[in-house]
């Protein structure tokens, strides 16, 4: 994609992946740059979601961005905190985080999933006001959903491997008594 055309898409706003009474809503700081030209989340290729997704058992194979809406199938959503795209979440305001967190606990008292998954700690620390939270279960609950904080999947976050990333998605899907999901079968052999 051309750096035009990412740049056409600041600002614009990716349409959740969502449904009422999913077992995990995904939810994620922000739109970037290319989720916002492709409007499939988590899109750039340097992201780990996809891959920790399948890593961690919550897929049966490891999806592509473009298969997104698949995710309904199996009780999982995507949302994000701050719906407006950027190139960088450092882009966004504290403020653009607090609203976002307003408008977040309002979606998921609508929605009512099993569990909130917020995909990058510090997002959860500045739209909940709670800046000791760490990465694991929350204390927290929005109604009767319960919130867990995991490390954010981009490439940019140098702390976690899509290994240890997949151990901690892998402690959700286990919290949410999900069991791994069986790998797809192979596609018949043409003859």
């Amino acid at each position: 994609m051309k750096p035009e055309e990412l740049e056409a898409a600041r600002d614009r706003i990716v349409p959740d992946v969502v449904a009422e009474g999913l077992n995990v809503l995904f939810c994620g700081i922000n739109p970037g740059l290319m989720t916002a030209a492709t409007g499939h989340h988590f899109a750039r290729p340097g992201n780990r979601f996809w891959p920790v997704l399948h890593l961690s058992g919550f897929t049966p194979r490891r999806l592509a961005p473009s298969e997104q809406d698949e995710l309904l199938a199996l009780g999982l959503g995507i949302t994000n905190v701050v719906a407006r795209a950027s190139a960088r979440a450092d882009e966004l305001s504290a403020e653009e985080y607090r609203e976002g967190g307003r408008i977040l606990t309002a979606k998921v008292e609508r929605l009512r999933p099993r569990w909130l998954a917020v995909v990058g700690v510090t997002a959860y620390r500045t739209a909940f006001g709670e800046p000791k939270a760490r990465i694991g279960p929350q204390t927290r609950t929005i109604g009767s959903t319960r919130i867990w904080a995991l490390p954010n999947p981009s490439g940019l976050n140098a702390h976690w491997t899509a290994a240890t990333m997949a151990e901690e998605y892998g402690r959700l899907r286990e919290a949410a008594q999900l069991t791994p999901a069986q790998t797809a079968p192979a596609p018949p052999t043409p003859a």
